[in-house]
């Protein structure tokens, strides 16, 4: 066991570096993390945070990893480098996932067990909980400061610029600025004991950089709310449900900031938590009908129990829009993991013959930009459209452009007639008669004029005047013509983003959302392998013309994806009638975000099993 750290012992690595906390839910740990990750942010060097906590609410293990990368990698990647290891139950686990020549910071309050032990790693004791007996009387008080403690001793050990953290406590507890000066003074007793009793710094450290401009660090979630904001939403009924919570938390938080009348304080927004939901949908949907923009915000077993909802939705043709921030599944599933394991349900949500627009982002800015474009669509295309997110995307904060608004931007509210439109002698208007060709009708809203304009809203099959009917004929032709509607989408929803001028070879990558951090990495990983790789990231379902050429164009195509079966892929299947043998899965479904090892790794063992059969 190596007892002392030299720079001699390990090579020495700036701004490259992935650390964990390992804690306790619900010991007050998730300040003193975030206030380390913070921290890098504002020493200019790019970072990502993953938090992986339990579905309990307090006492089993949870873990925060940060991954610092001067070349801007903010995918996750195997292999801890240094570990902050303060949880009994998941200890043992938690050494073994330190790499060979990894750093071990622990609580020496009382002795270590032998089987925790290991000799190819650097083993650093600190007595946290005894430093925090000592200097705090109050019970609770220990056990929150003790984490402070060791952030004050990882800031010492990484050669972090104390003053930074300081400012980032008092801006923390501007509020409370009587928890100012103890948090100050557990900072100072952890960094002054690892400079006085261990080698500060490691070989592994971090040096302020000015790469990150004017990025800013932000949840997916909350850049969802903002979008909902800004893009006109001034209705959302939701129930609670992991991960997408904090959706509604930032909605109702800036909305009582932003839609609120200056004089008099009232509210012009409508924020309901309904008793499901089922409840929920339901209360958008009618919202939706009545002309106001509004959403909700859910999770897979959420949009499970919305699906007849959803179907009414489409059917009737009134705009709604779902936030789909998606977990482990199926049924509870790991409902604190990320997945990408609803695009199948979602993309056919409900009975019968029945298809949605997705609206796919992988960062926060454009969680901010698609949220606005799906209220937008959701009107123009008069129907519902789901914002794909995830837990990974949704609960994590990440590094990103800064969210902008055009304020001469105009919200698209699609083919709606006004009192003016309906006094025209000569309109032949019904609610579902396809009069521009492109299956989008033209819909009036409820109060527009006190004699016409009015129609019956049904889920049952009625003609282009919405009048009640079971002729088959009449059916079909109105099927029809929302596949007309369909394909019209197509040429409207974002384009793929491709990631080379010209295609270079015969191989090529498809990815979506969160796998774009690791399947960018990996791109560049392969490059150096020699392996010539085409790359394009859809960002919208249904598929356009560039989805069907790039696939077209290459002979064999790697579809990255967290989930089980391969769901992007499907849908490419269902929807383009590519030859499945054309289509190779690279799936991760553990829970944890993919990374590029894991993408090179099985791509590499797919290319070396062909090259063995020909």
């Amino acid at each position: 066991m190596k007892e002392a750290t030299t720079e001699k012992d390990t090579e020495i690595s700036v701004n490259d570096f992935v650390i964990r906390f390992a804690n306790v839910n619900g010991t007050g740990s998730a300040s003193a993390n975030g206030l380390f990750a913070k921290a890098i942010f504002r020493s200019g060097v790019p970072m990502s945070p993953k938090n992986i906590f339990p579905s309990n609410i307090q006492g089993l293990p949870t873990w925060y990893e940060v991954r610092v990368s001067e070349k801007g990698y903010l995918g996750r990647r195997e292999g801890i480098d240094i570990l902050v290891g303060v949880n009994p139950q998941s200890f043992k686990d938690d050494v073994e996932s330190l790499v060979t020549g990894g750093f071990l910071i622990y609580d020496s309050s009382r002795q270590l067990h032998s089987e925790f032990l290991r000799e190819d790693i650097h083993m650093m004791g600190i007595p946290m909980m005894r430093l925090s007996m000592e200097h705090f009387e109050v019970p609770r008080h220990q056990q929150l400061f003790k984490n402070i403690i060791y952030l004050g001793a990882t800031v010492a050990l990484l050669d972090i610029d104390i003053q930074v953290v300081r400012t980032l406590i008092e801006e923390q507890f501007a509020k409370k600025p009587k928890l100012i000066p103890p948090n100050f003074k557990a900072l100072d007793i952890g960094f002054n004991f690892a400079k006085d009793n261990l080698t500060c710094p490691l070989p592994i450290r971090l040096e302020k950089r000015d790469l990150l401009e004017d990025k800013i660090l932000i949840e997916g979630n909350e850049a969802t709310g903002l979008g909902m904001i800004y893009g006109g939403a001034t209705m959302m009924a939701w129930y609670p449900i992991t991960p997408s919570t904090s959706v509604a938390k930032a909605y109702e938080k800036h909305a009582s900031k932003i839609l609120v009348e200056k004089q008099t304080g009232k509210k012009k927004f409508a924020f309901v938590q309904a008793e499901d939901e089922l409840a929920a949908i339901g209360m958008v949907i009618g919202a939706g009908w009545n002309g106001t923009r509004a959403f909700t915000s859910t999770s897979g077993a959420g949009v499970s129990l919305m699906n007849e909802f959803i179907g009414l939705s489409y059917f009737a043709e009134v705009p709604a829009t779902i936030v789909n921030v998606q977990r482990g599944g199926p049924s509870t599933g790991m409902p604190t993991r990320t997945q990408q394991g609803d695009m199948m349900s979602s993309a056919y949500a409900s009975h019968g013959d029945t298809k949605h627009i997705l609206l796919i982002p992988c960062t926060p800015k454009e969680c901010f930009e698609m949220a606005s474009l799906a209220l937008d669509m959701a009107d123009s295309f008069q129907t519902l459209i789901f914002l794909m997110s995830d837990l990974d995307l949704g609960m994590n904060e990440h590094i990103c452009e800064p969210l902008e608004w055009d304020k001469n931007r105009k919200f698209n509210r699609g083919k709606v007639l006004d009192a003016n439109d309906l006094e025209k002698p000569d309109l032949d208007w019904g609610r579902y008669l396809d009069a521009d060709g492109d299956g989008i009708c033209y819909r009036t809203i409820p109060g527009t004029h006190p004699s016409k304009g009015g129609y019956f809203t049904r889920g049952t099959s009625r003609d282009e005047y919405a009048k009640y009917t079971e002729k088959g004929e009449v059916y079909q032709r109105n099927v029809d013509r929302l596949t007309v509607k369909w394909n019209t989408a197509k040429n409207e929803v974002p384009k793929p983003e491709f990631y080379q001028n010209k295609n270079k070879g015969e191989l090529g990558m498809v990815f979506y959302g969160t796998t774009t951090y690791a399947a960018t990495e990996a791109m560049e990983m392969m490059e150096e392998k020699g392996i010539i790789i085409d790359s394009m990231r859809v960002r919208a379902f249904p598929f356009g013309q560039e989805v069907e050429q790039f696939i077209e164009d290459h002979k064999e195509v790697f579809i990255i994806e967290q989930n089980k079966e391969g769901q992007m892929r499907t849908l490419i299947i269902n929807e383009l009638e590519f030859n499945p043998k054309k289509l190779i899965k690279v799936l991760n479904y553990n829970g944890y975000p993919i990374t590029a090892d894991h993408i090179v790794e099985k791509i590499e063992e797919h290319l070396s099993i062909r090259d063995l059969l020909r």
